[in-house]
């Protein structure tokens, strides 16, 4: 049988032949492999003499009649026979080996590797920050190099930017510990010091605590796929090239916009708590607003306000270096722009809740309760 396309395929009965001809590509096969699987008997041999030409499509059908039907092949060119052998090399089924060892040792061993990558990384975001530090220091002695622009832009992504969903995230905040405040302190009868739980604990702990994890989500994850992106296109190598110090010219104005902004967006989300536990306060417990601003000013000392305000620019540092951190380093593909930047993500997060621990404990050391 044959077809008006190049490839052709004729069986002779009589020794059980199947011979190719043609060129077995795939803009050239036509309906022979449907003819193929038409076939009455089953052939003994394919002769490959007559084929000019094979890609892996044919070398694919020549591999499946061996497969199937036990065929010997001949008259292959060493080409063809590579091509033929390699596509066979792939048609084999996926297996995982189990793990024969104990499992215990699987979970000392991912331990292990969890804590050096954990280490190595720790170290590496210690000597970014040495880095950081000598790109100011150089910026200072040259204050030329500073770039204004981009720190302006910075502070207009960090800051301005996240007004909105701060300002709705602390509000509801604010609604919550006041309501969830009010339900059990109502067994007591003493709703009033609901007041006393908003203001306190949105200015100590979950007002600067809450901006740095939205921050964290938003800035420090920006920060991370932006240079990562920047370096995967040769951006980064390019600045380095033309003599631009890339900690100058990308890390130091994201860190200096993260310092400066956390303050004013830590105020910012306790102000809105605050109006938003006074708001519940007024409209559920009926306490007016002239009754909350009272009693928040005669509960709320200025070291609650200060802690926060001491707290918010280590925080916005620390967001800022692991965000910059994590996106000098990908290199590789697109992938590890996403890996970067979660892993910026999940480490930011995690170094603030543990300085707010520390932060917690040194206040209460030095009075400040």
């Amino acid at each position: 049988m044959t077809t008006a396309q190049a490839a052709a395929a004729d069986f002779t009965q009589e020794d059980r032949t199947l011979r190719f001809t043609g060129g077995w590509t795939l803009a050239q096969l036509g309906d022979v492999p449907n003819r193929l699987e038409r076939l009455d008997t089953s052939p003994d041999t394919v002769d490959l003499s007559g084929v000019d030409r094979m890609d892996t499509v044919g070398a694919w059908i020549v591999h499946r009649l061996k497969r199937d039907h036990d065929v010997k092949v001949e008259g292959a060119s060493e080409k063809a026979e590579e091509l033929i052998e390699k596509v066979g090399t792939v048609d084999k089924p996926f297996q995982i080996k189990p793990d024969d060892g104990p499992s215990f040792r699987r979970v000392l061993e991912h331990v292990g590797a969890a804590t050096s990558i954990a280490g190595r990384t720790l170290i590496g975001l210690v000597d970014f920050f040495g880095a950081t530090l000598i790109a100011f220091w150089n910026v200072i002695l040259n204050p030329k190099r500073f770039r204004t622009n981009a720190t302006i832009k910075q502070f207009e992504v960090v800051g301005v930017d996240a007004l909105a969903i701060i300002g709705l995230m602390s509000f509801l905040i604010g609604i919550v510990i006041a309501q969830q405040g009010a339900i059990q302190l109502r067994q007591f009868g003493a709703e009033v010091y609901t007041i006393n739980l908003v203001g306190r604990l949105t200015w100590r702990e979950l007002g600067v605590l809450m901006t740095a994890i939205m921050v964290a989500g938003r800035s420090g994850s920006a920060f991370a796929a932006q240079i990562g992106s920047m370096k995967l296109a040769e951006e980064v190598d390019a600045m380095r090239t033309i003599g631009l110090a890339p900690m100058e010219a990308l890390v130091l104005p994201r860190v200096i916009a993260a310092v400066l902004m956390m303050p004013c967006l830590a105020f910012y989300a306790a102000m809105m708590a605050m109006i938003g536990g006074g708001l519940f306060s007024w409209l559920s417990l009926n306490l007016p607003p002239v009754t909350f601003v009272a009693r928040i000013r005669e509960v709320v000392p200025m070291t609650d306000v200060y802690q926060g305000l001491i707290k918010a620019p280590v925080f916005g540092l620390i967001i800022a270096m692991a965000g910059c951190f994590q996106g000098m380093q990908v290199e590789g593909n697109a992938e590890a722009v996403g890996l970067r930047t979660t892993s910026a993500v999940v480490q930011s997060i995690f170094l603030v809740i543990v300085l707010d621990a520390f932060f917690a404990v040194f206040f209460a050391s030095i009075g400040w309760i």
